[in-house]
């Protein structure tokens, strides 16, 4: 069965922290082994000279990847990140970006992704990242 974005939203809604919630993530597109989210862009997220932070860059990341894994597993099955790297290649100032993860392997008890972080609406890549999850269910 293929999620829709709509089953999507509802795992955003029911499986993350507060703050993640407040982050605005919405889910653009699934694939079977992928996903984009749409990390709009805030004046409440911006750091000292103007620029999206780091911080709100990697949690988009990490939570992209669990729609991703959700998406290939037909559902959300409890996960926990083991590792995450983050390469920031430019700064985002007033613009949404779009968050695509892309599973590389996905095993029974472990879950590897790449993930573009790309300023919207030119595609000019801002952060790429490699994310490792163990899946508990």
């Amino acid at each position: 069965m293929t999620m829709t974005t709509a089953d999507a939203e509802k795992i955003l809604s029911a499986n993350f922290a507060p703050w993640v919630l407040e982050l605005g993530l919405r889910v653009e597109a699934l694939g079977d082994d992928r996903a984009t989210l749409r990390l709009p862009w805030s004046d409440r997220l911006a750091r000292e000279g103007g620029a999206l932070s780091g911080q709100a860059l990697m949690a988009a990341a990490d939570t992209t990847t669990v729609i991703a894994v959700s998406a290939a597993r037909g559902g959300f099955v409890p996960m926990t990140t083991v590792q995450q790297s983050t390469s920031f290649q430019r700064a985002v100032t007033g613009a949404d970006v779009l968050v695509t993860a892309v599973l590389t392997k996905l095993g029974r008890r472990m879950a590897f992704a790449d993930v573009a972080i790309r300023v919207e609406p030119s595609g000019d890549l801002a952060a790429q990242a490699s994310t490792v999850y163990a899946l508990l269910g």
